[in-house]
């Protein structure tokens, strides 16, 4: 009976409720997507991924029996599908990046020419892309042979390559850099934000970072859009490299454009859990930043920055 009675009061409310939610799509527009162009899809996006970390790392993901007289082979039909994506999804997130997220706008400005060079326009960053995938391979082996180098207990590169959640963040973050610097939209973000939800390594795509980083153990690293990293960099776990404040115009808006994190040069080390801050805050090369400090100043080279030692209380136990 009480079945009975919950399939009755479904086909009573389930109506109402739908009506009551449709409802809700001509207030709470900024939640929504209903134009005629469809957004880029998540599942779409990692998908290339996952395409992409197989012809930069051949042989360590789904295929492993490959050889040198399938590799062209191989890479040419991965290569291909990824264009074909990679350029439909390129597309949509220049349509609603000229659309600002407004589905009226998008609905005015999806005409036929427009559209036709919209694509082109993908089609091209696509292919500007793909060309940089060999000099790409040339720096996340830097990134590989600086977690070997900077590790005692990697025992191989493959175990880097293998087990390593800072050099899976690294090599996204690196593909997704790329598409930054072509102009793509969204597209980045949604790379390094699947990344940040796969190894807790949170590293914007606008960030600048020189070959040979390494990010060892990395949970809970952040790495903000407009820091500037050298060469052989190396961060432990819960370093922050952030923003000191954010500027606001009259209107109480953010200002936006401005560099807001640090520059750190080459052969820093950062340990854990420190926090370095702000635009103007450099670090000097061969500089030590220790545990749990927070840096709001620059740093000369060949410094090393501590906290003092603290006092551990210990209590004997009670008889």
């Amino acid at each position: 009976m009480s079945f009975i009675t919950s399939i009755q009061d479904k086909a009573e409310n389930l109506p109402e409720i739908t009506w009551r939610l449709a409802e809700t799509c001509s207030t709470f527009k900024l939640i929504q997507h209903l134009g005629p162009c469809p957004m880029p899809s998540h599942n779409v996006v990692v998908d290339i991924l996952d395409d992409l970390l197989e012809v930069l790392y051949p042989g360590f993901g789904r295929r492993n029996n490959l050889h040198i007289g399938s590799i062209n082979y191989f890479m040419g039909e991965i290569l291909d599908r990824v264009y074909d994506k990679l350029a439909t999804q390129i597309t949509l997130a220049l349509c609603h990046g000229m659309a600002c997220g407004s589905s009226e706008d998008c609905a005015g400005k999806c005409n036929v020419s427009l559209r036709s060079e919209v694509e082109k326009k993908g089609q091209e960053k696509a292919l500007a892309f793909l060309c940089r995938l060999p000099e790409l391979r040339g720096i996340l082996q830097t990134d590989v042979e600086a977690a070997y180098a900077g590790d005692p207990a990697c025992k191989s590169f493959a175990e880097a390559i293998f087990c390593y959640p800072g050099l899976r963040a690294i090599s996204v973050y690196r593909i997704a850099h790329e598409l930054c610097v072509l102009g793509v939209p969204l597209i980045p973000r949604m790379m390094t934000e699947w990344a940040h939800s796969q190894t807790g390594i949170d590293i914007h795509p606008g960030a600048k970072i020189g070959s040979h980083f390494f990010i060892d153990h990395g949970t809970g690293v952040v790495i903000g859009e407009t820091c500037e990293i050298g060469q052989w960099v190396k961060l432990y776990q819960g370093v922050t490299l952030g923003a000191l404040s954010f500027p606001t115009d009259e209107t109480g808006q953010l200002v936006r454009g401005q560099k807001r994190h640090p520059t750190i040069h080459d052969r820093v080390v950062i340990y854990a859990n420190a926090t370095v801050l702000g635009g103007q805050t450099v670090i000097g090369e061969n500089a030590v930043i220790g545990s749990s400090v927070w840096v709001t100043q620059s740093i000369e080279p060949n410094t090393t920055v501590m906290m003092e030692k603290p006092s551990l209380r210990i209590r004997a136990p009670k008889e």
